[in-house]
């Protein structure tokens, strides 16, 4: 009996990227199912290594982008997830969220949409009240760059407009949305879609904006928990808290997102606007995010890249079978 095919998935990504998701759960529920989890050595030409069906990576740089498209043209059958074009446009916190309004999906029950936002490039910006002034306080200060730096993330909750002169541009200012305190992280991994619920930035009352502090900073809006509860405490809170949003808005979200911006893997940050519990805001996507911390990840992913491999030998056998008829007919 002739040994079944094995495939090989080779994965160039960051170090701290590598420890974090090629877990020995994923690498061995992949090996049970006849696919090998290959490390990229990015000190040597891509074009060298493999052979490979498919290539998975995070990586940046021109060197690495020259690299892809070099295997690219020698390789045009081997899927690359994703493209690094693709991947770039979430770099700029101001074009990811242009996607969302590209959408076109029925919004009957639910609606969704993002939050009033402006860039602002220039620090003499912030003290102008014409540049500022159509955005309601409290304000979400993030920067623009969205690279997965620590300083992306570091943000700010902003009460008063002087608070506003200490932040240092280009920035997306956002207006805040009370949602109860929950945010739901939307995983999204091919045609799978997963959405999970976290803790978020608590309410702020409207009434006592004149009391507060200026400004509060924080990395993500997702880390922000009750500093007196333990890890399990917090997750099963969170079992027990806010419904999710409808699975089909998330599915036809997620679709949308997937074809507008031409990737397979990333997650978006959804908030239920307290005052309509009905209209929800889109307000950060990510690319490839930690998947680790999505129930069964190892299963997804396991079953997403069975499929990208074998689509892939589908659409190789249709070519061989295409091929031979042609030289049938021409003989």
């Amino acid at each position: 009996m002739a040994e079944s095919r094995r495939f090989r998935v080779g994965y160039a990504l960051a170090e701290k990227k590598t420890r974090s998701f090629i877990q020995p759960s994923l690498v061995n529920l992949c090996c049970e199912r006849g696919i090998d989890l290959v490390p990229i050595d990015t000190t040597l030409p891509l074009s060298t290594q493999g052979p490979f069906d498919c290539v998975l990576h995070k990586l940046y740089g021109e060197d690495w982008k020259a690299q892809l498209k070099d295997y690219e043209a020698k390789n045009p059958s081997i899927p690359v997830i994703d493209q690094p074009s693709a991947m770039e446009h979430l770099h700029n916190r101001l074009s990811m969220l242009q996607f969302v309004s590209d959408i076109r999906i029925p919004q009957d029950k639910e609606t969704f949409g993002i939050p009033s936002q402006i860039v602002v490039y220039d620090p003499k910006s912030l003290s102008d009240c014409s540049a500022v002034g159509a955005l309601r306080f409290p304000i979400i200060a993030k920067p623009l760059v969205a690279d997965g730096s620590a300083k992306s993330h570091k943000m700010s909750l902003v009460f008063h407009r002087d608070a506003l002169l200490k932040l240092r541009p280009p920035l997306v200012l956002q207006e805040f949305v009370n949602h109860g305190g929950v945010i739901f992280k939307v995983y999204v991994v091919g045609d799978y879609v997963k959405c999970v619920r976290r803790k978020s930035l608590p309410d702020v009352s409207l009434d006592n904006l004149d009391a507060t502090e200026g400004s509060m900073s924080f990395s993500q809006v997702s880390n922000i928990a009750a500093k007196t509860m333990t890890q399990e405490e917090y997750y099963q809170s969170m079992q027990q808290e806010a419904e999710l949003p409808p699975q089909r808005l998330l599915t036809d979200i997620a679709r949308g997102l997937r074809q507008a911006m031409r990737l397979n893997l990333f997650n978006f940050d959804v908030l239920r606007d307290s005052n309509a519990g009905n209209h929800y805001f889109i307000i950060d996507i990510n690319y490839f995010p930690g998947y680790a911390k999505m129930p069964s990840y190892e299963t997804v992913f396991t079953d997403f890249f069975w499929k990208v491999v074998n689509m892939k030998t589908e659409e190789d056998d249709v070519g061989s079978s295409v091929g031979g008829k042609e030289m049938e007919n021409k003989g």
